[in-house]
């Protein structure tokens, strides 16, 4: 049976994907989600995939789209906006995908680009987010952080992306922890009493020295080594190391203005010690609130 839902928010990853039903009212009427992301499925794929989430719960109408699924091998490429780029004409560069249910309207919006020599850069997804933080703190203008697999830093003004950094903080742990030499130390448990007094040893590192990282990070091999630090230390090190540097090396980012931090709980409070460190205060905002947020507003637009 079809919900009282009057459109469709979806966020579509490359290993998720996620709807949200929204009532006249802005509330939510049904939530949905698959792991058939956009890294998983073929772009035939697309239109039923979209149908298995919402066809019944939904009678049809606008489908808002945001991430992957407007990549270049997503269903139907979204161009990117330029930097500066305006968070208030996102719908304006959204695109219509061929090949979905006749009752439903979909428009997958843009992601962001920056084109600079020597600072190319590119997000989809997160500039949804960006206008979510709009809604949650009109008028924002500073650095926000979103952290996760790829971290991006952020500058805001005037409702406009006027600078973005991509950090591959998450992918590198994964890859360091398992595919390297120091994935001798990570045998066994990775979580345990070890682990906080882990992270923090590592954080203030990449803090103080994000320049030396690979020689810091090294060390994660050598304490387990010589002093005898379980897979507990080192997992919270390694972490807290890549944290650390990662903020250690944007510093010049960062005014005296508290930090939003739009992503899951963990990284909030990961990135959220590592800022109080240095004195300073953040905001923890949910990754899914703040893109449903931003898909409100953009169809608003």
């Amino acid at each position: 049976m079809a919900s009282s839902a009057e459109w469709v928010a979806v966020d579509w990853g490359t290993s998720n994907v996620r709807a949200w039903g929204i009532a006249s009212d802005g509330s939510q009427t049904f939530t949905a989600a698959s792991d058939k992301g956009m890294g998983k499925i073929a772009r035939a794929d697309y239109p039923a995939i979209l149908s298995e989430l919402v066809a019944d719960r939904f009678a049809g109408g606008d489908i808002i789209i945001c991430g992957m699924a407007g990549a270049r091998q997503g269903w139907l490429e979204a161009p990117y906006l330029d930097t500066p780029a305006n968070l208030n004409r996102l719908r304006a560069g959204a695109v219509s995908p061929a090949g979905a249910d006749t009752r439903f309207a979909p428009r997958i919006l843009p992601g962001v680009c920056q084109r600079q020599s020597g600072h190319e850069d590119v997000m989809r997804g997160e500039e949804t987010q960006l206008l979510g933080l709009l809604a949650f703190q009109p008028g924002f203008e500073g650095t926000a952080i979103l952290p996760g697999t790829h971290s991006k830093w952020v500058e805001i003004r005037d409702g406009k992306i006027i600078r973005f950094s991509s950090a591959m903080t998450g992918e590198i742990y994964e890859v360091l922890s398992e595919h390297s030499v120091l994935r001798h130390s990570f045998i066994g448990e990775r979580t345990g009493p070890e682990t906080e007094a882990g992270i923090a040893d590592g954080m203030t590192a990449g803090l103080e020295q994000p320049e030396l990282f690979t020689a810091l990070a090294f060390r994660t091999r050598a304490a387990a080594l010589l002093s005898g630090k379980g897979p507990d230390w080192c997992s919270g090190y390694l972490s807290g190391l890549l944290v650390g540097t990662e903020i250690g090396g944007h510093r010049d980012w960062l005014g005296r203005d508290a930090v939003p931090l739009i992503g899951s709980a963990r990284f909030a409070r990961l990135y959220g010690a590592a800022l109080t460190k240095l004195g300073m205060k953040s905001v923890p905002i949910d990754a899914a609130d703040a893109t449903i947020a931003g898909l409100k507003l953009a169809r608003a637009q």
